[in-house]
């Protein structure tokens, strides 16, 4: 059974969908993609005949006439964002809506990548609030493809850790991912409460579970990062010193030449002028 979504001048539509305990919704398609997300409760969903649970934060993509269904266990309540794949620009739609989503499919995304498609969704529902623009539908589309990218980089070594956080996971494993997510976000505004509102535990835990596994607080390993880049940055290529000092996430310069110091012991113009001496050499 087909159900219309009108997208017509839109493109792109997000909206909130309820579900009562033991609401089904029967079985359906669309000829435009859905993206459903679990804000709450539990049920399950089926896509192309194939059951599968449902819990918070489970994130399905529903590619146009795939049959689906919805059965909700308890009160359960997602947010339902449809698009037309022409409202991605050429090249969006065949290297990534085609390749990575030829089929509908149901992830379960980490923690740290739920927060992250959680406000990408906030400040969508924002945009469609406001009064409708060519710049709202630009930077629906512009969220539209960036929701989609981290859909795809999340299936990599971040969706291996889906469920990671349960209550019966290590301390270790925690760790190891605070520090992935700080390897691949080191260029962000990044603090210990930050990591520790996104994992639901105290900054200080943050700080015990990090350091027994590093022997560092994350912070510590952020800057050593943010600083291994910058010596590749003035090893490697002629930018000022200023510029690697924002791109590899400082805001400020002279806390930038401290943490440099602090950790390689020189200033940052004095290791570019000895790497160059010694690569003269």
């Amino acid at each position: 059974m087909i159900k219309q979504i009108d997208l017509t001048g839109n493109e792109i539509d997000i909206y909130e969908q309820k579900h009562m305990g033991g609401h089904l919704v029967s079985e359906h398609y669309h000829q435009t993609h859905q993206l459903l997300f679990v804000l709450e409760g539990e049920g399950a969903i089926r896509l192309d005949g194939t059951v599968q649970p449902l819990t918070v934060d489970d994130t399905a993509l529903i590619v146009p006439f795939s049959v689906h269904s919805v059965m909700s266990d308890s009160r359960l309540t997602l947010l339902v964002l449809a698009f037309d794949a022409e409202a991605l620009d050429l090249d969006l739609r065949t290297e990534l809506l085609t390749v990575y989503f030829p089929a509908s499919c149901l992830t379960r995304p980490g923690l740290f990548v739920a927060s992250e498609l959680r406000q990408l969704l906030r400040k969508m529902l924002f945009e469609q609030s406001r009064e409708h623009s060519p710049l709202v539908r630009l930077s629906l589309k512009v969220q539209l493809s960036q929701l989609l990218l981290l859909l795809v980089r999340s299936t990599g070594t971040e969706a291996a850790g889906a469920g990671a956080y349960s209550s019966s996971s290590s301390n270790k494993l925690r760790a190891e991912k605070i520090r992935g997510y700080i390897d691949s976000k080191y260029f962000d505004p990044l603090t210990a409460g930050d990591i520790a509102s996104r994992l639901g535990i105290s900054t200080r835990h943050v700080n015990t579970i990090f350091k027994e596994r590093y022997d560092m607080t994350p912070m510590q390993y952020l800057a050593e990062v943010r600083i291994r880049v910058a010596q590749k940055l003035l090893a490697e290529t002629g930018k000022d010193i200023i510029s690697i000092c924002f791109e590899v996430g400082y805001d400020s310069v002279s806390t930038f030449y401290r943490s440099f110091k602090a950790v390689t012991k020189l200033s940052p113009k004095s290791y570019r002028e000895l790497n160059a001496q010694v690569q003269g050499e």
